[in-house]
């Protein structure tokens, strides 16, 4: 009996050991999913870079294409200072009186603009005008309840507000038809020796060339949706700069204006080229005149063609004045 005893497996201490290493496997298994997990974690971080560090509400997908909001603008993924302000006719330093903007002009999506002054003007007389109201004495004070913005003393051609009235729809509802501006500089007869489209002139302190070397087939005409001069040519061929100056928006945003360039020469002037097929400068580039800027397309017109415009204090006025005579 005694001998049996001896021989007969110490079960006690077997079921011990088995217990043991289920516990050391399965502190194991813990430890690895713990390890697994804190990867997972890591890798669903999401980081924020800082230039969307935006309110909620800027960064929803309704913000992705800029609208109109009455007499608000609401900024869009690709909208500049510059854009908005073309789009609706207005002079950019005017908007960003308005809406107390500091240079650099900075704005992201899903801000609201106003479009119009915050004392708002009288009625027009049927003239295309909308002259700029400075707020009366007693409306001076920053504490007024509508946010009144203190505008600086503007340019006289600052009060002219002439945009197309069949202009794309962001800004049919809001900008009166067209005028020709009567601050245009008269068109210069050619001299006996006509200059060829690589010649300049100098007018308004910049010195302007031709953007593009084939024909011109429509002239400026003031009320015109899209009021500038087109200029025919081949796909691919090159759009210059027309004069030194500093690309303020290179996009596709505007409707009817496919790939456009737009080039701030100086406070007051700017040019803009429009239904390119390859854009070849970004926003914040210095070019100089002459410079390639872009590739002939078609992209917004039904025909390959290069859409000239320059813009005086937000104002369409006659390409024509300003380039040498061909």
């Amino acid at each position: 009996m005694s001998g049996r005893n001896a021989a007969t497996p110490d079960f006690e201490l077997m079921a011990k050991q088995i217990l043991m290493d289920l516990r050391l496997r399965v502190t194991g298994i813990s430890l690895a999913l713990g390890l697994l997990a804190g990867c997972g974690i890591r890798h669903s971080t999401v980081v924020v870079q800082p230039g969307d560090a935006r309110p909620a509400s800027a960064l929803s997908g309704a913000a992705a294409r800029g609208r109109l909001d009455g007499d608000h603008y609401i900024v869009g993924k690709g909208d500049t200072l510059y854009s908005i302000a073309f789009r609706n006719g207005v002079d950019f330093r005017t908007l960003a009186s308005w809406n107390n903007i500091a240079e650099p002009y900075r704005i992201w999506p899903g801000q609201s603009l106003r479009l119009k002054a915050p004392a708002a003007a009288p009625a027009g007389s049927g003239t295309g005008f909308s002259p700029v109201v400075e707020a009366a004495p007693a409306a001076q004070p920053l504490a007024a309840a509508s946010r009144p913005v203190v505008l600086p003393s503007p340019p006289v051609s600052r009060a002219v507000v002439a945009t197309p009235a069949a202009a794309a729809p962001a800004a049919r509802a809001e900008i009166p038809a067209a005028v020709k501006p009567a601050a245009a500089p008269p068109v210069v007869a050619a001299p006996a020796a006509a200059l060829a489209n690589g010649a300049s002139r100098n007018s308004g302190g910049i010195t302007w060339r031709w953007p593009a070397s084939g024909p011109l087939i429509k002239r400026y005409q003031a009320g015109d949706a899209i009021p500038g001069i087109e200029i025919a040519g081949k796909a691919g061929d090159p759009v210059r700069a027309a004069a030194d100056g500093v690309v303020v928006y290179s996009g596709n945003g505007l409707v009817g204006y496919g790939e456009l360039i737009i080039i701030k020469h100086s406070d007051a002037l700017l040019s803009a080229y429009g239904h390119n097929s390859t854009r070849l400068v970004k926003e914040g580039q210095t070019v100089k005149s002459g410079q390639k800027i872009a590739e002939m397309g078609s992209s917004g017109a039904s025909r390959v063609e290069l859409q000239f415009q320059v813009r005086r204090d937000g104002n369409p006025v006659d390409p024509m004045a300003y380039l040498p005579p061909q």
